[in-house]
């Protein structure tokens, strides 16, 4: 069985960080969202992944290499553009070659991991399955009609959903899919989506089953959704401590202070992780806080953050939390006079100030 990662996408929901960056390289706990799901695949047996990659190819392939980091085989399929999930599986017929494949979406984040559904799909004789989960809000979803475990119908964003199942981004598939995404149309935004190429394969009698998530499920797209991630894996995290703590500070709770990181004069309250060769100096860093590699933080206050690598924060005046800061950030408090705020800010930034 093979894997199909999708890693296309613009991540137009987490800009102005995705201007320069892939959103699926954005890190929980100091490690990339594609990582986990690389791992999930990889834990569940499936050493063969495809990755579909568009304008962020480079920096895909740099974090991920040759996928030997994980016990696996990655191989790169460019994608022109974003022209749909089912064009993703059109374009990666090659690699796939009529095998059975989970396709993942590279910016879902789930409990669990995939290796019950991995088996369930291998055990039964269905086309396709696909994964669900229950959300109060489906009509901002794909959503799945469900009967005696089969899946009748499938609609986009409906007005007036049938259920409450949302689709994850998550499917199994075998090679009917195929046959199903060569005989459908793009719809209205130009795109192939999967969830034609699904009704296809409903409407010529193929079995396609439903299978519901029992943990939660984060669809990592938007800052709230990184920051309520983040918190989730921090909230399983053991304190590690092997950088340099000074005997002035305090330390609660799970934290980890990565090596060659040092932390001087400060408060640290976790559970939180500071990355290696970061630098802490009479600050505060609080609860479910991810401080990236080479950063420094120096009289300052933060918590429910993420900090990526080598960013400086210094003597800010006020506690900075509910944020995602990206690489190579400056922030300082102005000396001069008069006093006033400072900023350069790409398209799409949010600033609250006090």
């Amino acid at each position: 069985m093979k894997a199909l990662v999708l890693s296309g996408g613009k991540g137009t929901r987490l800009r102005p960080l995705t201007y320069t960056g892939a959103k699926q390289l954005v890190p929980l706990a100091n490690k990339p969202v594609l990582f986990y799901v690389l791992e999930d695949i990889v834990a569940a047996g499936i050493t063969d992944i495809g990755i579909v990659v568009g304008d962020t190819a480079e920096q895909i392939r740099q974090a991920a290499g040759d996928g030997s980091r994980f016990g696996a085989k990655i191989t790169y399929i460019p994608q022109d553009k974003p022209a749909g999930l089912a064009h993703a599986v059109k374009i990666a017929a090659g690699f796939l070659q009529h095998e059975r494949f989970v396709m993942y979406l590279g910016d879902n984040f789930i409990q669990h991991g995939i290796s019950s559904f991995v088996e369930e799909f291998q055990a039964g004789g269905n086309d396709a399955q696909v994964l669900l989960y229950e959300v109060p809000n489906p009509e901002q979803f794909g959503v799945a009609e469900v009967e005696d475990g089969r899946i009748r119908s499938l609609e986009e964003k409906p007005a007036h959903p049938k259920s409450n199942l949302a689709l994850v981004g998550i499917y199994l598939f075998g090679p009917a899919i195929l046959e199903a995404v060569e005989n459908i149309t793009p719809s209205w935004r130009g795109e192939l989506e999967i969830t034609d190429a699904v009704s296809w394969l409903i409407g010529q009698g193929r079995r396609v089953h439903a299978s519901r998530l029992s943990g939660w499920w984060i669809d990592t797209g938007k800052m709230e959704d990184m920051l309520e991630a983040n918190r989730l894996v921090l909230g399983g995290v053991q304190r590690e401590i092997t950088g340099s703590v000074s005997e002035d500070c305090s330390v609660q709770g799970s934290v980890v202070v990565c090596e060659g990181a040092t932390v001087s004069a400060s408060t640290l309250r976790g559970p939180l992780i500071i990355g290696s060769g970061s630098v802490i100096d009479h600050s505060y860093v609080g609860p479910f806080t991810a401080i990236g590699s080479e950063c420094e933080i120096r009289h300052s206050e933060i918590e429910h953050s993420i900090v990526m690598e080598r960013t400086r924060i210094h003597d800010v005046p006020h506690r900075i939390e509910d944020s995602l800061i990206g690489r190579n950030v400056d922030l300082t408090r102005s000396t001069g006079k008069p006093v006033a705020y400072k900023m350069m800010l790409g398209d799409h930034s949010r600033v609250g100030v006090i």
